[in-house]
């Protein structure tokens, strides 16, 4: 057996199948064996790869074991003389697993070997090639030394980047995305270290391998894509924390006391350090414009303030009390902000015409409760409905600054994806039809893949892909889609590499799928552009579902007698309240939740669509066809409807 694959899963069916398909083409001829290890992934991955490659050996755990001892499981199992530990978010070029075997059969010193990962933008990952974090490189990576100066042979030995990208080197550590290792070495060095659950455990083998007498090489002969190379949340506290805690079990084991005691002062620093960069970040991104928005719209108030006192009445003595300016008017701003919020004003892309609305619909409310108030509290409508002026002028003019100084448009049809498909024939048709029925695209075109030939049917064509730099500019593309059933993927990477100067995102589309793949979806699995005509998962539809839940729950906890006598179990229907109001459960979503695959996730619900239809049963391929459709079609009028219809039923455990 020449080539033991080992790929362990959680949770990303969709990238999964692409990488197995990828490892299949490239391996057609070696003898190779492909291990599958899935940690008790709930997203059907166990019985997609039971489904369409049966010749794949399975390990499905009940729990999440982790990455090492997941590993750990497949290699003790396989028989190959090389072991390759690769990540399920990677599509190996057709030619990458023969060079690779024989590059470590002309090398036999070799006992690991790492090759050249580009991101989902084509892009070149740095850690393809990692030097041994020692305190030192540990510091220069931690305080932002490395990044500032990569190529420095003191500064930039965490990536060494100073090393030529497209030679042969040896290194120190490879990435575990992609770890190629000889079967010998491994048994002397013993296997992974499985008090590492994510991230280090490629660190410390890579270590012990060159501890035992062998070299670590990294080899561009060859290129992967590694979607979550670039898509990882490392700003996020989670990380920080999970990552820096194996660099000092990694420390301990290997580092005389004195060095790893000062290791860990270091990473315990930057844990603190970076933990606070990502609050920071976190904190900025999401408030910055509501802060902005409120700072400016008060300013405007304050002088509107005192315009329409010594302008409008001219008088010289106060008549707004204190209390106007530093109390009604931030409550006037927080009930613009916020109808702002709800409807989607916050949300990209921009749209002005929903802070048009957010705007009116608050001012709306603040008048109503103004209406309400005591005569000592309501000072003027006037200057309500000049500051609902001010705030929309403001709002919209700080969106144009922004888009001017951005170059960005803040025409909604212009923000809407423009679409490049590069394949021929019925499979380019097939993802150009699933992108119209989504109905989010401005424009679709295709390019084809035979540079001398055109497509018999060339309508919708626009070029072919020798002419895919100057479509891109002329077309203002966004957005490139290969067909991976008519492109091989070391074209696909060919042509990632040839436009990743470009501002265009890409993506693959499998074979027959449902799912196009791209390197901004690894959070999601993947794009189901079917279901994406007004999703229940994008933002302002969540929100409004949430709204639409608690605004139900309040009504219902006010009249609770009146719901005991009338609901089907009453102890349930209180349970299901209170579920509802901590957020723990919705009042409507999909038949059967624990079963749910391809869709968006939601809470547990306690109605469903077929609730609307009273006393009816249906089949399950009926069941599921309500689900998709609910997830497809989201709208807070069928929400309403569902709930009325099903109000009995409101106590369902």
């Amino acid at each position: 057996m020449d080539l033991s694959v080992v790929i362990v899963n959680y949770n990303v069916q969709y990238f999964l199948e692409q990488c197995l398909k990828s490892v299949f083409k490239s391996g057609e001829g070696l003898k190779m064996e492909v291990f599958v290890v899935d940690n008790n992934s709930v997203d059907g991955s166990v019985e997609m790869v039971r489904k369409k490659f049966p010749q794949v050996n399975l390990i499905a755990n009940q729990e999440n074991q982790g990455f090492s001892k997941a590993n750990n499981q497949a290699i003790k199992a396989s028989k190959g003389r090389y072991v390759l530990l690769l990540n399920p978010d990677t599509v190996v070029e057709d030619d990458t697993l023969p060079k690779v075997v024989s590059f470590m059969n002309e090398h036999p010193e070799a006992g690991g070997l790492g090759v050249k990962m580009l991101d989902g933008q084509g892009r070149f990952l740095p850690e393809s090639k990692r030097g041994l974090p020692t305190p030192s490189v540990a510091f220069y990576k931690i305080f932002g030394l490395s990044k500032l100066f990569p190529r420095s042979r003191i500064f930039g030995k965490y990536h060494l980047g100073y090393l030529d990208n497209d030679q042969v080197h040896q290194v120190e550590v490879l990435s575990g995305a992609f770890m190629l290792l000889r079967r010998e070495a491994l048994e002397k060095t013993g296997y992974l270290d499985e008090d590492f659950f994510m991230y280090g455990e490629d660190i410390d083998l890579s270590y012990r391998i060159t501890r035992a007498g062998y070299k670590n090489y990294y080899y561009p002969g060859t290129r992967i894509i590694h979607y979550k190379g670039e898509s990882t949340k490392k700003s996020s506290i989670n990380y920080v924390f999970v990552f820096y805690n194996a660099m000092i079990i990694f420390a301990r084991k290997h580092f005389t006391q004195s060095n790893a005691r000062l290791f860990s002062f270091f990473i315990n620093l930057a844990v603190y350090f970076r933990a606070s960069l990502a609050i920071v970040s976190r904190f900025f991104k999401r408030g910055f414009w509501p802060l902005l928005d409120a700072a400016i719209i008060f300013a405007g108030f304050y002088y509107l303030q005192n315009y329409w006192q010594y302008q409008i009445f001219m008088v010289d003595s106060h008549i707004y009390p204190p209390e106007f300016i530093y109390i009604m008017v931030p409550g006037y701003i927080v009930f613009w902000l916020f109808s702002v919020y709800v409807n989607g004003g916050y949300d990209p892309p921009l749209k002005p015409f929903r802070i048009v609305r957010g705007i009116g619909l608050g001012t709306v409310a603040i008048l109503v409760v103004y209406a309400l108030l005591p005569s000592s509290l309501r000072f003027s409508r006037a200057l309500i409905l000049l500051g609902s002026v001010w705030a929309l002028f403001s709002m919209l003019l700080s969106r144009t600054v922004y888009a001017f100084l951005k170059n960005k448009s803040l025409d909604p049809l212009e923000q809407n994806k423009r679409v490049l498909i590069a394949g021929d024939g019925k499979e380019a048709a097939r993802i150009a039809q699933m992108l119209r029925q989504a109905g989010s695209t401005a424009f679709i075109g295709l390019v084809s893949i035979k540079q001398d030939k055109p497509p018999e049917n060339n309508e919708g064509y626009i070029g072919n892909i020798k002419q895919v730099n100057e479509i891109i500019e002329v077309y203002k593309i966004n957005e490139v889609i290969f067909c991976a059933g008519e492109m091989t993927s070391q074209a696909i990477i060919d042509r990632m590499s040839e436009l990743k100067h470009h501002p265009v995102n890409f993506k693959i589309a499998p074979p027959e799928s449902l799912y196009i793949i791209g390197s901004n979806s690894i959070d999601t699995f993947g794009d189901l552009f079917t279901i994406n005509i007004n999703a229940v998962n994008k933002p302002a539809n969540k929100r409004n579902k949430r709204l639409f839940d608690l605004t139900m729950a309040m009504g219902l906890l006010l009249t609770l007698p009146i719901h005991l006598f009338l609901v089907k179990k009453p102890g349930g229907f209180i349970k299901n309240l209170f579920g509802v109001i901590f957020n723990k459960k919705s009042w409507v979503g999909y038949h059967n939740n624990s079963s749910i695959q391809k869709l968006p996730a939601l809470k547990k619900s306690v109605l469903h669509p077929a609730d609307a239809f009273r006393n009816r049963n249906f089949e399950l391929s009926t069941l599921k066809n309500l689900n998709h459709l609910y997830a497809k079609e989201f709208k807070i009028e069928n929400d309403l409807r569902i709930f009325f219809k099903g109000y009995r039923n409101l106590g369902r455990r």
